[in-house]
């Protein structure tokens, strides 16, 4: 499994080459490329902690636990990083705004308990059921609504400090904008940077904390270099936990879609269609990940987009880079100061870049339907999106029984009925849904 061999010369890669997931270069440009990965990933692994009030040593303890255990399920053929899921941010946000972190972690344990279950499925039936159930239109709206149902929570944060947000925000964008290949995809952590030092530099930064009234600057004073993390279990037993996980459900087929959506994307930078075999495995992978991260206090984790674009940026897809990214994340996670640097990110920092975030979240879910090439001249494609996007935009809520259903969950529960009954529905008539042409406004 480890019998990586050495690319060329083990320095230098060809214009029209990349290293393979089973090759390597020399040792010391692999660690580099390891470390280089960490940092890709660092601003958007921390922040969802950072956002869910979550322990971020703990996340990023079980971020590089879980890249380990997706490169032995996968049999270490397929490169990837397992990253904080943004898409966890909603579900997280409400439910310990509801309760405990007891019930959120529950959410979560549920989602990779489900995601893996999926992953045997698909290693047993194959992944066509997968695209049958979530075709580009219906996949594209349930990501894009989840990203969108965030943006009350980013006005909020935005209107802590509005100064401070913009500047970050704008430097997030600039970033993004201005710089090209590496620094260009870690234009999040260079857009938070930024805003941090203005808080820093106007003395936002030594606001006491409300609850604790210890100053951001003395919480990380007092922190310690070297510690364990802080764990916390599920609560399956804690009152509204059932309806709880209602909410993290979706989470499961967006999960599906980015782990799908990796395992084509290298497969075809790498031009090794056989990587697609793997998809199963690494479904399990990210489910079994996820599912000890939420026993234990992290967050729920999925493949980075962030990383596959350093992969891009370098074509090195050697596995032997994430063993070093994933190790290093471990080893980082023993550190509370750091933990305790981006837990005192200010409210209105983090409105900045939030602003951004979650709009690319919903960005990502339109560019399902653009890679898709959805015809939205058929009334139920207009129809699946129009209606889904409302509701999770919205925040529609609705209580059954004790049990209440937000956005999120309504938006996606309406995206797979109006797209399935649509069509058979339009089957049954023998006709065409596309053959009446666009709604047009009356």
């Amino acid at each position: 499994m480890f019998g990586w061999t050495l690319h060329g010369n083990g320095k230098d890669v060809a214009p029209d080459e990349v290293v393979a997931p089973g090759e390597r270069l020399n040792w010391p440009a692999t660690m580099a490329m390891g470390v280089q990965h960490v940092v890709a990933m660092f601003g958007a692994t921390f922040l969802v902690p950072t956002l869910t009030g979550f322990p971020v040593p703990t996340t990023l303890l079980f971020s590089g636990i879980g890249t380990i255990l997706f490169l032995l399920i996968t049999r270490n053929r397929m490169p990837s990083y397992l990253g904080s899921s943004f898409a966890f941010i909603a579900p997280i946000t409400a439910a310990t705004a509801s309760g405990a972190i007891g019930s959120a972690l529950a959410g979560v344990v549920a989602v990779g308990v489900l995601l893996a279950i999926v992953g045997i499925v698909v290693q047993v039936a194959g992944i066509r059921w997968v695209d049958a159930l979530m075709p580009p239109v219906v996949a594209g709206a349930i990501v894009a609504l989840i990203g969108f149902n965030l943006a009350p929570t980013a006005w909020g944060n935005f209107q802590a400090d509005p100064v401070a947000a913009s500047i970050t925000l704008a430097a997030t964008i600039l970033a993004a904008v201005v710089f090209r290949g590496f620094l260009g995809r870690i234009s999040i952590f260079i857009g938070v940077a930024i805003g941090f030092v203005y808080a820093v530099a106007t003395g936002a930064f030594e606001v006491p904390n409300a609850v604790t009234g210890i100053t951001p600057s003395q919480a990380i004073s007092d922190a310690a270099w070297i510690g364990v993390p802080q764990f916390h279990v599920p609560d399956f037993a804690a009152p509204g936990t059932w309806s709880t996980l209602a909410m993290f459900l979706p989470v499961v087929l967006v999960l599906v879609a980015e782990n799908v959506g990796h395992i084509r994307g290298v497969a075809t930078m790498t031009n090794d269609p056989s990587l697609n075999e793997h998809t199963g495995r690494a479904l399990i992978a990210d489910g079994i990940a996820t599912t000890l991260a939420g026993a234990a206090g992290g967050s729920g984790t999925t493949t980075y987009g962030e990383n596959i674009g350093v992969m891009a940026a370098t074509r090195v897809y050697s596995t032997a880079v994430y063993w070093v990214a994933g190790f290093a994340a471990i080893l980082l996670a023993f550190s509370p100061k750091i933990g305790a640097v981006f837990n005192s990110i200010p409210p209105g920092v983090l409105g900045g870049v939030t602003t951004a975030l979650y709009g690319l979240i919903g960005i990502i879910g339109i560019k399902i339907w653009v890679d898709g090439r959805v015809d939205f001249s058929r009334p139920v494609n207009q129809y699946t999106a129009a209606v889904s996007l409302v509701i999770g935009i919205a925040g529609f809520t609705m209580q059954i029984e004790g049990f209440e259903f937000g956005g999120i969950v309504l938006g996606t529960v309406a995206a797979l009925v109006i797209y399935h009954l649509g069509n058979l529905i339009a089957r049954a008539r023998k006709t065409g849904a596309d053959d009446r042409g666009p709604v047009r406004a009356p």
